[in-house]
């Protein structure tokens, strides 16, 4: 093993993985440039570089991006990556409340200790988790989504509509199946453009539905009111809060898990960690007014699953996410074939791999620290510059995704449907999460029912489909119940 560690803290190398990181974290801040599409333009210019130094570029841009989106969801409610929805929930209040220096700090923390518990996970039981995560089928990748559907509840606080949540999570589940089905290869509501055989991509709904509406919204706006002593205060002074630590250690057992499952990704671990947190603070009420617990969960689970991921992709070839396929791409080309023999015969480049992640996760934890200060400045630029500025980023991030105007187009219409929505006082958050994470479930519980020849008990027969069902009670009822109290409430006043 000091062999391979000494592989990874040599000059070349500590340049590569530093070099990758800050990229990949500057990507991630970008809405619409995604650390799926970094590593996959990346993966061919790798051919000509070392195996080793050529994945160690690629898995630190993966680190980097997954942090890096939480950077615009806490400075301008515009998430850089689907994931980073969740904490743009908790981290864009409190940078609007003067503390964007805080949120950026408990954010970088939480993502290096997710990232790096999830690394020491893949590294010490990669082979045993992978044939664990073969017992999960469709039926509970169906659950699994249903239950990051769950957090549609938990959007709804004690002072908004539970059925203008649920409607809205519904209308984003409705939007997901436009396109071809993938079982019978019909198409479905495409109105007869092209464009949408396969499907609305979210990347453009995530960027209208935020980055642009946040725009406009302060298009409006001649000056911003944000307490400026309160954010040099954070900037200098204010410790981590107490007891944030049982929360980032949430998110990062729940991001791994989830990460290990094959198909699975970050967005339903950010959201199913923000839920779980929620569920267990003792502040409930401040969720949704900027609540660094929820941040700290949400961007652990986030970074959770970059290790996680890579358990099936590397031990069984089954790629754990986007990124994961790209990544053993660069495996493939470099004529490493996923499987057993990568922890033998090709040992030497496989565990310098691994363990450059945690080398990684300390490069942006650096980087982090050492720019909150003035990242969380970008809270004070006047509109009259920000918004020109994110706007034209928004309409390149939506055009880069395919190359496509029609994207372009596509994130406009977001932008003004979903302002509308949102003056009528509708969750945008739960139409994203119904939009990502709807298709999910749709594929789950189709090949479910095929498998079990149409009968829904599939659903419930292993056991753990029943301890999921049983997860997922416990997530509804307790705000279900605290719903229908404050209704009858209302109704006998």
């Amino acid at each position: 093993m000091w062999e391979y560690i000494s592989i990874v803290f040599s000059g070349y190398a500590l340049m590569t993985i530093a070099i990758g990181t800050v990229a990949g974290v500057a990507i991630g801040g970008m809405p619409g440039l995604t650390a799926t599409m970094a590593v996959g333009l990346l993966v061919p210019f790798t051919y000509t570089m070392d195996p080793t130094l050529g994945l160690m570029l690629l898995g630190g841009i993966y680190c980097g991006a997954m942090y890096g989106g939480s950077i615009p969801a806490i400075l301008l409610n515009t998430p850089g990556t689907p994931a980073a929805v969740a904490t743009a929930i908790e981290g864009y209040p409190m940078s609007k409340k003067g503390q964007a220096g805080l949120a950026l700090k408990v954010s970088v923390v939480a993502s290096f200790v997710g990232g790096t518990f999830s690394i020491f996970i893949l590294l010490l039981f990669a082979p045993f988790l992978a044939q664990q995560a073969l017992a999960f089928g469709p039926a509970e990748h169906f659950l699994l989504a249903l239950m990051g559907l769950a957090g549609i509840i938990s959007i709804a606080d004690e002072n908004s509509s539970l059925l203008k949540a649920l409607i809205a999570g519904l209308l984003g589940m409705i939007i997901a199946v436009v396109g071809t089905d993938d079982m019978s290869g019909s198409q479905r509501y495409t109105m007869g453009l092209v464009e949408l055989v396969d499907g609305v991509d979210f990347m453009p709904a995530l960027i209208g539905l935020f980055s642009m509406i946040q725009m406009m919204e302060m298009a409006g706006m001649r000056y911003q009111s944000l307490d400026t002593s309160m954010l040099e205060k954070t900037q200098k002074k204010e410790p981590l809060p107490k007891g944030i630590g049982k929360y980032i250690a949430l998110g990062s057992g729940t991001g791994t898990v989830i990460g290990i499952l094959p198909g699975e990704g970050a967005t339903i671990a950010a959201f199913i960690s923000y839920n779980f947190s929620k569920r267990i603070s003792k502040a409930k009420e401040l969720f949704g007014k900027g609540n660094p617990e929820g941040i700290a969960a949400a961007e652990a689970g986030n970074n959770g699953c970059v290790g996680g991921s890579l358990v099936p992709t590397i031990t069984l070839g089954i790629p754990g996410n986007s990124v994961a396929a790209a990544l053993m791409g660069a495996f493939i080309i470099h004529g490493m074939i996923p499987g057993p023999d990568l922890f033998t015969e090709y040992a030497d480049r496989t565990y310098p791999f691994i363990i450059s992640m945690f080398v990684a996760n300390g490069v942006f934890l650096l980087v982090g620290l050492a720019f909150a200060p003035y990242l969380a400045r970008i809270a004070l630029i006047p509109p009259a510059i920000m918004v020109p500025v994110v706007s034209a980023f928004a309409i390149l991030g939506s055009y880069a995704l395919n190359n496509s105007v029609f994207d372009v187009y596509l994130m406009i219409a977001f932008a003004l449907g979903g302002l509308l929505f949102k003056k009528l006082g509708y969750s945008l958050e739960a139409l994203i999460l119904g939009l990502i994470l709807g298709p999910i479930a749709e594929g789950g519980f189709t090949q479910g029912m095929i498998i079990g020849h149409g009968s829904p008990w599939i659903f419930f027969e292993s056991n753990i489909a029943k301890a999921m069902w049983l997860i997922i009670l416990i997530l509804l009822l307790p705000p279900l119940y605290s719903y229908y109290k404050l209704v009858r409430g209302t109704a006998k006043t």
